[in-house]
This record gives structure tokens, C-alpha cells and sequence, in this order.
């Protein structure tokens, strides 16, 4: 409650020196609406039976059927002092991912509006991307056609009020009081908002380093654990044709409520894409995901999610916005996590493509 009176006075003190101009201002305004289609076949070599390939992922997450990963209409609204974004999605992802959410809310991928404060200064207020992560949840922005373990397990989007600071060229900033961890609606009976941060650092055209946080609960008022985490990631791009990721998440949570014992989560991983010509790429990914509590992941298992998984695919660049791709990808946990004809399995083995457009 408090928060949302020190944002709501913030607003107002700043309407009162916003300049006039403001209104008359018509020359900047500019509208764009475009879309994404993310149509997907995979086959898990573990033939699972129910409708979801395997428990615990939220994109393309079907075994043996043709479907929609996701598909999205997006508009935006920018003028020099405001601007709005409206993401409508579908498909098994929004399906998957936004399960806790009521009615019309999963097809929500982002809707925000947004003032200017000052030059390179924003303040944003509604549902929008994660400040969290090297990859997104739109496949051909990321090297690999799956998601990491990491991104899976970290949140994709996030409500609340988000401030971007975009300093200079090489430094960029964003503060974040959101609603939860990967919430819209706030779980019943908490009152304490999720708290983020995010420091991006580009020296040059070829390296980037940034590192983002989230601190906060996803538990009732009454089953209160705290919640730290870190995410680290560096990009190196050797040439124009060659980009190398290394990223790291780390965790902790209380173990109970008022506890001071914290318990944690981590992950490694490393991504490489190599583009030999305009048309064909090839990624590359190895990673790990320990999560020997079961904080973040769930599998009723003596040693938890303990996983570690390979991947490589194929990209063909169809047209300058259309995409095929082709993954094959390993998986190999401590226990019997994994879906299977014949029951569990601790070894997974998948094949997924893609024909992805945006336009």
C-alpha cells in the first residue's frame, strides 16, 4: 500500500511540472502494429502420454503433433514524452506459462503505458517483458531454438512500475516493483511486492556484460520466505558471423519463514551461435541446472532437479523475417524426472522445428 501511494505522489509531482507543449506536440507520434508466429513440430524420443511433452517447460512443450507455439499481435504507440505497447499471444505457451492466471489475462504478453521523465529516462506501468535473462520468449532473438533451463525457470514477465534509465550508449539501467515472481495477479494473501534490478554494460561492439536481480516472495503473508536472485550473463561477439554466451543464475531462499538458514538454486550455461553465410546459422548450447531443494522447480524426487542438458540446431533464414529451425537436444538428470511411455527416465532425448515469421 505504501508503495503504490509513494508511486501514485511521484506521478502526481511530476504532471506538475510536465511541459505544455506536450499536448500540441503531434510530429513525433508514431504507430506500428505488426505480429509473430511461432509454429512448431517436436518428437521426444521418451514417447510421454499426456498432453504436455514434459512437465516443467513452457515452449515447445507438445510431443508428437503439429502446434502453436506462439502467436502474437503487437502494437505500439510512441511519442517524444509517452508511449504504449499492447502484445496480444496464443498458443501453447501462453497456455502453459500463464496457468496462474485467470481468464483473458494469459493472453496478455505485454500491455504497458509509458512517460518520459526526462532524456533517455522511463517510467512504465503494466505488464511487461522480464528484465531477467539473455533470451526471450520470441525464438529467433535467441541463438538456440529451445529455451535454457534458466530461462525457463526465471521469470519471462513481470507487472508492475518499471524505470529505464538508458545513460549513454554503453550503460543502461532499470529499477523494477512488480507484482511477484513472474505474476500478473499477486498471489492471494501476499502483500509484499517483488523488488528488480538490471545493469547493462556494452564497452564496445563487441562485449556485453549485464547483471540482474529480483528479490522478493511467492509464498502467502503467513508462509513467508524471502527470495535472492542473481543473474549474470556475458555476450562476446567475435565477428559479425560469431557470438558466444555465458550466463550464470544464482539463488536463495529461506528455508521457512523467519528462518535464517537460506537454501539455494544455480545454473550455468553456454550459447554459441556461428553464422556462415546469410542464410544458415548453426547453435550450440551446454548447461546445467541444480536445484536440489526444489526452490524453483518440483519433481518429488530424493535429489531434486539436478540436470544437465546439450543442445545443437540448424537455422535457415527463408526470407529476411521468416525462420526454420531444427534442434536436437539431450538431457540427463540425478533422478527420474523425465515422462515416459514406460514411466520415469532420467535421460530425454528430443527433436524440435520450427517455422517461425515476424513481421
Amino acid at each position: 500500500m505504501h508503495t503504490a501511494r509513494l508511486c501514485l505522489l511521484t506521478l502526481f509531482f511530476l504532471s506538475l511540472n510536465w511541459p505544455d507543449s506536450i499536448a500540441q506536440d503531434q510530429a513525433t507520434k508514431t504507430f506500428h502494429i505488426g505480429g509473430f508466429v511461432d509454429a512448431f513440430y517436436a518428437f521426444d524420443f521418451n514417447r510421454p502420454l499426456g498432453a504436455e511433452r514434459q512437465s516443467g517447460f513452457f515452449n515447445h512443450n507438445r510431443h508428437n503433433e503439429f502446434n502453436l507455439n506462439l502467436a502474437m499481435l503487437r502494437t505500439a504507440w510512441n511519442e517524444e514524452h509517452f508511449r504504449a505497447v499492447l502484445d496480444v499471444q496464443f498458443g501453447t505457451y501462453a497456455i502453459d506459462n500463464y496457468a496462474a492466471e485467470p481468464g483473458g489475462l494469459q493472453h496478455i504478453y505485454q500491455g504497458y503505458a509509458g512517460l518520459r521523465l526526462s532524456e533517455g529516462l522511463w517510467l512504465d506501468v503494466g505488464v511487461f517483458e522480464s528484465h531477467i535473462g539473455w533470451e526471450s520468449a520470441i525464438s529467433p532473438r535467441n541463438p538456440t531454438l529451445t529455451r535454457s533451463l534458466a530461462a525457463e525457470n526465471s521469470p519471462y514477465f513481470l507487472t508492475g512500475v518499471r524505470v529505464e534509465w538508458e545513460a549513454n550508449e554503453q550503460l543502461f539501467f532499470t529499477a523494477v516493483i512488480n507484482n511477484g515472481w513472474q505474476r500478473i495477479q499477486r498471489v492471494e494473501g501476499n502483500s509484499l511486492p517483488g523488488f528488480g534490478t538490471q545493469a547493462n554494460y556494452k564497452p564496445n561492439a563487441q562485449w556485453e556484460f549485464n547483471w540482474s536481480t529480483w528479490i522478493g516472495t511467492d509464498d502467502t503473508d503467513t508462509e513467508r520466505r524471502i527470495r535472492y536472485f542473481n543473474n549474470f550473463y556475458t555476450r562476446w561477439s567475435a565477428s559479425r558471423n560469431l557470438y558466444l554466451i555465458a550466463g550464470f543464475d544464482y539463488g536463495l531462499q529461506q528455508e521457512s519463514i523467519g528462518s535464517s538458514k537460506l537454501q539455494s538454486w544455480l545454473t550455468p550455461a553456454l550459447l554459441l551461435q556461428w553464422r556462415w553465410n546469410e542464410q544458415w546459422a548453426l547453435g550450440m548450447r551446454s548447461e546445467y541446472y541444480q536445484d536440489a531443494h526444489q526452490i524453483i522447480t518440483s519433481t518429488n524426487t530424493p535429489n531434486g532437479f539436478q540436470t544437465q542438458a546439450y543442445s545443437i540446431n540448424v537455422d535457415r533464414t527463408l526470407a529476411q523475417n521468416i525462420f526454420w529451425r531444427i534442434e536436437a537436444r539431450y538431457m540427463q538428470s540425478q533422478d527420474a524426472i523425465f515422462n515416459g511411455f514406460n514411466g520415469m527416465n532420467n535421460r530425454n532425448f528430443y527433436l524440435t522445428t520450427s517455422l517461425a515469421v515476424e513481421f
